[in-house]
């Protein structure tokens, strides 16, 4: 038998204690006063009854439900009370001191989360000011030095035209990736699933940044030979920008000599896993928590230099997630980074 909820403990204690009242005040009242005083017996038993019982009640109240509402009061206290939804009230004090417990570190963990979004908020603000300041005024100073004469120079003005367009070049392009991860973060970017031969589609990311993998003095290759397909279920043109940011990632951190492997193997029964692994630099275990973060950046000189928009592993992330696949990283200083992702397999 279960164990007896403390309400009706209360109830049946303090239906004792009115019982027993009652019987002693009836048989001390019939010990001193006769039939023919009956009226006056039935007055005076009913006021002294009522006061009493109302002594009693009020002092049970008092010990049993006040100090536990009062606990109540103090959970909700700092809580917009409006909040809390329209449900049957419960006479079970405990049931609804843990309801409210409950509801308590709810708006707990929803202030705390409301605290991290802004943090982040700022901190997304600094960045993207940031990103969008660099090239701005790069832009401003060569157009303010053409208009202060050097336009007259036709050698320096090309320089300069050149330099200015790269400047609206980064611009569009910060400009389009914020555009694309926007998109992906409001679920308003449509993937057109079909099979995709991913060994093929690796093969093609190779050949577009041959000249870029060279200019970074980095081999880019196949852990070993692929002669057959693999098929996946992906959307293919998000799938290559995927592929491209983290090949272009691990050529932008690797080294003079480096090299670029790129494997696949089994996940589970129904994904495959992509391995992009370099031999760079490596990345401290302080950072990994946070590389897939908007603008977030390891080394903030080295990352500047390179260019980019700084968007790039926030897109991976969003892109793979999208696929409702997963993405992870690992790394070692001084031996180099591994980024993965799965992928559903065409069975």
């Amino acid at each position: 038998m279960s164990v007896i909820k403390s309400t009706y403990k209360f109830a049946i204690i303090l239906a004792l204690i009115l019982s027993l009242t009652v019987a002693l005040l009836q048989f001390i009242l019939n010990s001193y006063f006769s039939i023919d005083e009956s009226v006056w017996q039935f007055l005076i038993f009913f006021v002294v009854f009522l006061l009493i019982s109302l002594v009693i009640i009020q002092n049970r109240v008092q010990q049993f439900i006040y100090k536990k509402v009062q606990k109540i009061y103090d959970d909700v206290s700092l809580l917009d009370v409006s909040d809390l939804a329209k449900k049957p009230i419960s006479s079970d004090m405990d049931a609804l001191s843990k309801k409210v417990n409950e509801f308590a570190e709810g708006k707990r963990l929803e202030i705390e989360t409301l605290q991290m979004r802004e943090t982040y908020r700022r901190e997304f603000l600094g960045n993207i000011s940031h990103e969008l300041k660099t090239p701005l005024f790069t832009i401003q100073g060569y157009i303010l030095t053409l208009l202060e004469g050097a336009v007259k120079n036709k050698e320096l003005r090309t320089k300069y035209l050149k330099r200015a367009d790269k400047g609206v070049e980064r611009l569009i392009y910060i400009i389009k990736d914020l555009d694309m991860i926007t998109k992906l973060e409001t679920g308003n970017l449509s993937l057109k699933m079909d099979p995709i031969d991913l060994v093929s589609l690796i093969k093609n990311s190779f050949e577009l940044l041959e000249i870029k993998a060279k200019k970074h003095k980095v081999s880019l290759t196949f852990d070993k030979n692929y002669d057959t397909p693999i098929l996946v279920k992906a959307d293919k043109e998000r799938l290559e920008q995927v592929l491209l940011n983290l090949i272009i990632n691990s050529l932008k951190y690797g080294k003079n000599g480096g090299l670029t492997t790129v494997s696949i193997a089994d996940f589970s029964k129904n994904q495959v896993v992509v391995n992009v692994k370099d031999n760079g630099e490596g990345i401290s275990k302080e950072h990994l928590p946070r590389l897939f973060e908007r603008f977030y950046r390891v080394e903030q000189s080295r990352s500047r230099k390179e260019g980019g928009s700084g968007l790039g592993l926030a897109i991976v992330k969003h892109i793979i997630e999208s696929h409702k696949q997963q993405v992870f990283v690992k790394s070692t200083i001084g031996k180099g980074s591994t980024f993965s992702f799965t992928l559903e397999k065409v069975l």
